[in-house]
């Protein structure tokens, strides 16, 4: 998935950091990620780990979470369920349909007429099979999570959701195939939330805590509601020309609330090593973070440049490439 502040790129790096500060003994670490976002750094340390918890408060997130974190046993039958879903007849007065696509008279082109129905007629499938018994909860999240993301390969956006093209782009045009959103095996259970990362940062403890917070004004509901509706499909009256839902809106948007929300989680957070992940140009300063970390043990950093993030291939920036901040506690 194109997300902004994937860390996917980044991943072998922080790895590698994180291994070296915490000796490299990983096997018996409880290992938090407490904005999860896709998932990328959980996944990456999935294996390695005693245990992982992961959080974030979005619901597609916790869809992606839920799967690829949580799920850690072989899913029956999962190859004929996602054939099962690729042959089901379009769903012609579905709600991705009928609000999301230019065919249903919306005005709206976030997927084609076909995809939309399509999109839909999965989604219900995926209800119905969990109420009926067909399916339990970690296939449910499993079929749910590659529906997610295959629909995401076929959205008519430049990235992200927060407006939807004009015409048409090629890969917009494809028909939607779901495909397996296929997870780590291992023999540890892992706990996934969807909660307000200073609210449950209260309640659970751990060795290491990585943190990715938003580092700018854009909100992630805003920007993913298109996989929310999808995630969520409830009943709701879209707002606007883009359709948008009611979605959180998180304090480390704000550049008035960040400092005092980023202070009071390093103040609660009950882990030994602590790593933040922030981006050169975010609402809170090298020196503001530093400030704040020091108050509570001993704090180091570390930096990495690397490729700027792009909705698209317009050059809306003076430079390409950007720094990354790693930043230390030893609580």
């Amino acid at each position: 998935m194109n997300y902004i502040g994937s860390k996917v790129k980044l991943s072998t790096w922080i790895k590698k950091e994180i291994t070296k500060i915490s000796n490299g003994e990983l096997h018996d670490k409880v290992f938090c990620d407490l904005f999860a976002g896709t998932g990328a750094i959980g996944k990456l340390f999935k294996i390695s780990v005693k245990k992982i918890i992961s959080n974030d408060i979005e619901e597609y997130s916790y869809i992606l979470n839920r799967n690829y974190i949580q799920n850690h046993k072989n899913i029956p039958n999962k190859d004929a369920l996602l054939q099962e879903l690729n042959a089901l007849p379009p769903q012609e007065n579905g709600f991705i349909y009928k609000n999301y696509c230019m065919g249903s008279g919306s005005e709206r082109q976030y997927f084609s007429d076909e995809n939309g129905k399509k999109i839909d007629a999965m989604r219900i499938a995926i209800n119905d099979w969990l109420k009926i018994g067909k399916i339990d909860n970690d296939t449910y999240y499993f079929l749910l999570c590659s529906l997610l993301e295959s629909a995401d390969k076929v959205a008519n956006t430049a990235s992200v959701y927060g407006a939807f093209l004009k015409h048409l782009k090629p890969s917009a045009k494809k028909y939607i195939n779901i495909l397996p959103s296929n997870f780590e095996l291992n023999d540890n259970a892992h706990e996934v939330y969807q909660e307000d990362s200073n609210v449950l940062i209260k309640k659970i403890s751990g060795d290491i805590l990585y943190l990715d917070p938003p580092y700018n004004e854009r909100q992630y509901g805003a920007n993913y509601h298109i996989l929310n509706t999808i995630a969520k499909y409830d009943d709701f009256t879209p707002m606007g020309k883009t359709g948008m839902r009611e979605y959180y809106r998180s304090n480390y948007c704000k550049k008035r609330k960040v400092l005092e929300s980023f202070e009071d989680l390093i103040k609660n957070a009950d882990f030994k090593y602590i790593f933040l992940s922030y981006n050169n140009e975010g609402l809170m300063s090298e020196y503001e973070i530093k400030h704040i970390m020091q108050k509570y043990g001993r704090y180091d950093l570390v930096t990495k440049e690397h490729q700027r993030y792009k909705a698209d291939n317009k050059r809306e920036y003076k430079a390409d490439s950007t720094f990354e901040y790693l930043h230390i506690l030893y609580k």
